[in-house]
């Protein structure tokens, strides 16, 4: 078999050293040696053809094109476009598999025309950032691998289909196999009963080689997987602000099987983003619905743990700031995808192939390649900015709030004049109390709440509601009882019956949005828009509404986007100056008022009025 050639594309002169090192490798390694040759001008023969057409001539010989991308765009052609982006209009138009390397982050220094070549090929290919020519050799080395195993040169065993050197059937939950059945054949009708042995189900995905266990049946039916994988974990945080900043509010690393850790990565989500209850007006149940569609959530943090690199000592990573959803995972895409083939429906090609397989038949994943796709789709449907993928390191998907929408928008502010009232309740049990009707199963909530961690959604909904006398067993001597139902008690009625009258609607046609930031965190239900303390009555309700966003130091953009306002001069005189001439609040440096590292926090009276508030309920 003839060796595949390499064709090295870069500005010579910037990227002499790791040309020279990519050649000599090329020609070394013990298993690629056996197929690739590299092709570099520099150790081409002499020829009497011009170089622009010589380069040419070698891409269209070639059936790899590898291009390093740096800060000089090199020098242009009478077009005004650089051999190198010549060589990958070439390559492009051969349909040639191309591997793109781009060294450091983007900074000033690099050529304008370089910056604007570098946004291309992130739009239309795969790529990697590297630092040292090191860490290069290393992407270069899985690149070429991924290519010889996609055309069947060679074999190399990966992670998820490894078997397990010390694992046994005793490490494996019967009982997660049996909830992977009950799940598998409502949704994909797998025919083998319920109950079936963990040696049958296991053989029935292809997990179990001769006794011995593949490393996706540890990772999604261990009894504990982190034996096995300890970095095999989701970490979940919620920022109050727009970047990582400590203290961190809420913080949480799931652990657990694969299902397990999508659930609850998903109800973190949920649990701290906008919630809306709607009409009434074809079934007994208000409808609700996330700021962020629960699909794009779920599809995202799937596609994350499904298709992380799990040889990485790396973590899936969920990030939750004031205007968008950050999810990181230690991993890549396949060369045969591109950003711009992300947003629609694509082939499928799972990284953890023997992992996906039960995935797909509990109905987590598909095999037709539409999950991202749904993603942008369910996004602007929901009128949400378009999602933005990053490969700068592994693999991170940016989904923006609808805070994020409207702060780029220049019309009117976004309803914060319409009189709806904010409650700061401690989020889980609000939301108990307002899909609550008449008596219902604990599983009947979680399901109109769309949360699927059992666990989950009784630590954080259900016992908070019970344990503040906001609802109530109808069977409270026998709690673990099948036939257990859950309604509002007194304490809880008159707490919806305020949340509801507070949006001055109709209670016959009523349809509530939950301001659920999640930047307050507070055990109590509070209308800032009336006067309910004769301790506060003498606050205006603006400020109050500033008072209660105030729980850390606040930049001025921060507190406008958290209130939902959009001109400045509004903020200042209704709001921020105000709260200052009373002393509720007061400058972190108040020598220099106007410095652009300006922040604001709460005075000790100002931290009283909160407590007041906080009192109430």
């Amino acid at each position: 078999m003839s060796k595949l050639k390499v064709f090295i594309s870069s500005v010579q002169h910037e990227f002499a050293s790791e040309r020279e090192r990519l050649f000599r490798y090329l020609q070394t390694d013990a298993l690629l040696s056996e197929y690739y040759e590299p092709v570099i001008f520099e150790h081409l023969q002499a020829n009497s053809q011009s170089a622009d057409k010589l380069y040419l001539e070698e891409v269209g010989n070639s059936d790899v094109y590898l291009v390093l991308l740096g800060q000089r765009y090199g020098y242009e052609t009478a077009m005004g476009t650089s051999p190198t982006e010549l060589e990958y209009n070439h390559a492009l138009g051969l349909h040639l598999p191309c591997l793109a390397y781009i060294k450091g982050e983007d900074s000033l220094l690099r050529n304008e025309k370089e910056l604007l070549f570098i946004k291309r090929i992130e739009a239309e290919h795969t790529y990697k950032r590297f630092d040292n020519v090191e860490q290069l050799v290393s992407f270069v080395y899985g690149s070429l691998i991924d290519i010889l195993k996609q055309k069947g040169l060679v074999r190399i065993t990966s992670f998820d289909e490894t078997l397990h050197p010390t694992a046994s059937l005793a490490d494996i939950s019967a009982e997660k196999t049996d909830n992977f059945l009950g799940l598998a054949i409502y949704k994909r009708g797998v025919p083998i009963r319920q109950g079936s042995s963990i040696e049958k189900v296991l053989t029935h995905l292809n997990l179990l080689h001769e006794d011995k266990l593949c490393n996706s049946a540890l990772l999604a039916f261990a009894k504990n997987p982190q034996q096995f994988f300890p970095s095999a974990i989701t970490k979940c945080a919620h920022f109050h602000g727009f970047i990582v900043e400590k203290p961190i509010p809420d913080h949480k690393v799931f652990q657990g099987d694969v299902f397990q850790q999508v659930d609850q990565a998903v109800d973190f989500v949920l649990s701290k983003i906008s919630l809306s209850v709607g009409l009434r007006a074809t079934s007994t149940q208000a409808p609700i619905q996330y700021e962020i569609p629960r699909p794009v959530v779920t599809e995202a943090i799937v596609n994350a743990i499904a298709h992380r690199n799990y040889s990485s000592n790396g973590s899936v990573q969920v990030m939750l700031f004031t205007d968008r959803l950050e999810i990181f995972n230690p991993g890549g895409i396949p060369h045969e995808l591109t950003i711009s083939k992300l947003k629609t429906d694509h082939g499928s090609y799972p990284t953890n192939p023997k992992l996906a397989e039960p995935m797909y038949q509990a109905g987590y994943i598909e095999r037709f390649g539409t999950g991202t796709g749904e993603i942008f789709r369910l996004a602007k449907e929901a009128g949400l900015k378009e999602p933005v993928y990053n490969l700068n390191e592994g693999v991170k998907v940016v989904i923006w709030r609808p805070l994020a929408t409207t702060a780029q928008d220049s019309g009117q502010a976004s309803g914060q004049a319409s009189g709806q009232a904010e409650f700061l309740v401690l989020e889980g049990i609000k939301r108990v109390i307002l899909v609550l009707e008449g008596e219902m199963k604990s599983a009947e909530i979680q399901d109109i709440l769309q949360l699927k961690h059992r666990e989950y959604f009784r630590d954080n909904y259900l016992e908070p509601a019970i344990n503040e006398g906001y609802i109530e067993m109808t069977n409270p001597e026998k709690p673990s009882s099948p036939l257990q139902m859950y309604r509002l008690s007194d304490k809880g009625v008159i707490c919806k019956n305020a949340i509801m009258d507070s949006f001055s609607v109709p209670k016959s046609n009523r349809d509530v949005m939950l301001k659920t930031d999640h930047d307050t965190d507070h055990d109590t239900d509070y209308d800032t828009d009336h006067d309910t303390d004769h301790d506060t009555d003498h606050v205006d309700g603006l400020i109050l509404k500033l008072i209660l966003y105030l729980f850390v130091e606040k930049s001025r953009a921060e507190l406008m986007l958290l209130l939902e306002l959009k001109h400045s001069g509004n903020f200042r005189i209704n709001y921020l100056n105000p709260a200052l001439e009373n002393n509720y609040i007061e400058m972190t440096l108040p020598e220099t008022p106007k410095s652009k590292f300006q922040k604001y926090r709460l005075t000790a009276k100002g931290l009283a009025i909160k407590n007041l508030l906080e009192k109430k309920l």
